[in-house]
């Protein structure tokens, strides 16, 4: 018979063996869970080493574009201004260059004004040469002619042939024109017709033309227009007989210079430009042999 705490104690040693069994397999479970643990960690360790070499790899590339970029920036920046200060350079090369060609024209102008005005200084006088030439000419001329009928009347001819619509007094004829001009144009209308504005020299002469006198005024052919004050007539004679109203000459408003005769037959210096309706014309009458001369053939 066997032994009830025998068989108990044979009864005690399997479970035993399965719980050390269970330790060690718990005790393996723990350090493989605990290699796993520490190959993950390691793991982990290396996988964070690895990212902060790449993150200081990635700052350090990072700072050197940075670098580039602060660099080529600032190249660019210098390259601006150094063109902005060409770019200012220039336009101050520019401007004042404007400025040398303005002040060329301007004094190239102003050379050509004055080569203008000399030019136009010479025209004038040599037209007022010309004039007065013509002037004087005329009047040797006419004082020629004065002199021939002079002569002629003293041979006894007759000095008082005038044309067509003429009126003939002392060895002139007259001309009393009508028509609205200015003094110029009456002045080429009396030449038109041969003549030129009448020259007065004589009270007798002045009486016989008051007795034709236009009520509004007729053109004479007196004027200053040269010289302000000094009054000539057509033929380049100046005034030696005059009938002037009263107060005239006075040149009102700076611009009298021609001269017209009154209803009175005085005179009044008036604006060139106004229009009157009549105007007279004088020019020596001419002459016929004397009678006795015509029997004689």
């Amino acid at each position: 018979m066997v032994d009830p705490q025998s068989q108990g104690e044979g009864f005690s040693g399997p479970p035993r063996k399965r719980c050390c069994r269970r330790g060690t397999l718990l005790l393996v479970l723990g350090l493989v869970t605990a290699a796993m643990w520490a190959g993950l960690l390691s793991l982990l360790l290396v996988w964070h080493w690895d990212t902060l070499e790449n993150l200081k790899q990635l700052e350090k590339a990072a700072a050197r574009n940075v670098s580039q970029v602060a660099k080529d920036l600032q190249r660019h920046q210098s390259d601006q201004m150094a063109q902005k200060s060409q770019a200012l350079q220039m336009v101050e090369e520019v401007k004042a260059e404007q400025k040398r060609v303005k002040s060329q024209d301007s004094k190239f102008s102003q050379y050509l004004d004055r080569l203008r005005e000399d030019l136009n200084t010479l025209k004038s006088q040599g037209l007022n040469e010309r004039r007065m030439a013509s002037d004087e000419l005329k009047r040797l001329q006419e004082e020629v002619a004065k002199l021939r009928i002079e002569l002629q009347v003293s041979n006894g001819s007759m000095c008082n042939l005038c044309p067509k619509d003429w009126v003939n007094f002392k060895h002139k004829c007259y001309y009393f024109g009508k028509g609205a001009k200015k003094w110029i144009q009456a002045r080429y209308a009396c030449e038109d017709l041969g003549g030129r504005l009448v020259s007065i020299h004589s009270r007798e002469e002045q009486d016989f033309l008051t007795t034709r006198a236009n009520k509004k005024g007729s053109w004479i052919g007196l004027r200053d227009v040269f010289v302000e004050g000094e009054f000539l007539w057509m033929d380049g004679s100046p005034v030696g007989y005059s009938n002037w109203y009263p107060g005239e000459p006075n040149n009102h408003d700076r611009g009298e210079d021609c001269v017209l005769m009154k209803e009175s037959g005085e005179w009044n210096d008036a604006f060139c430009r106004d229009y009157l309706d009549t105007w007279v014309c004088d020019r020596l009458a001419s002459c016929e042999p004397p009678t006795t001369l015509q029997d004689g053939f």
